[in-house]
């Protein structure tokens, strides 16, 4: 069996969610683990066997996938039944590709140096402004419903993740496909797999 090593309300919630749009959830182990967190709690968590003690880490026999991007599309391929991955014969696989890079190559570095609120001319030239992001995302999602398409593919579920998570940034085509995205029941259940979690840990 596959083991996600999961920390509740981080970036490995996309994950859960994403196992639950595979139909997954029996096939892959979840072990919660604790991380450091932004406000100075947590601590490394021995039992998670993540070489930066962070997450999400997916163990699969004896190959480790990190990083968000690098998991979901290894379990997007690993469970075709539901069609979230696109194949290598797809018209539009370069895109969908695409998509995953561009996410952890631009979108998410921008979204974290805007949110700090740090401005460099280096920062601009290597990962462009939010403006712009915001703009490229924006022109994919004029006129169509999902990234490529009329399709919600596990692209979707990486790329809204971010609004998700710091909320949307006010543009109505994009803010739309966030909200369609978080409307799915996997969003719902990734939330309450969550809650349910912090309350045991409580208890």
């Amino acid at each position: 069996m596959l083991t996600l090593f999961h920390a509740p309300r981080s970036r490995s919630t996309r994950v859960v969610a994403l196992l639950h749009e595979l139909g997954a959830l029996d096939d892959v182990r979840i072990q919660v683990v604790g991380i450091e967190r932004m406000d100075g709690s947590g601590g490394h968590d021995p039992r998670n066997p993540h070489p930066e003690g962070k997450v999400p880490l997916l163990v699969d026999g004896e190959v480790q996938v990190w990083e968000s991007a690098a998991i979901i599309q290894y379990l997007a391929e690993r469970f075709p039944a539901n069609d979230l991955a696109l194949p290598p014969d797809h018209p539009e696989r370069g895109a969908y590709l695409s998509w995953f890079a561009w996410y952890a190559g631009v979108l998410e570095p921008v979204i974290t140096v805007d949110f700090a609120g740090l401005q460099h001319p280096l920062l601009v030239r290597t990962f462009r402004t939010k403006a712009e992001a915001l703009g490229r995302l924006r022109a994919a999602l004029t006129n169509r419903t999902y990234l490529v398409g009329e399709r919600f593919t596990a692209a979707d579920l990486l790329l809204h993740s971010a609004f998700a998570w710091m909320g949307k940034p006010g543009d109505p085509v994009i803010d739309a496909w966030v909200d369609r995205c978080m409307a799915r029941p996997s969003a719902a259940f990734a939330i309450a797999f969550d809650n349910e979690a912090l309350a045991a840990a409580a208890r």
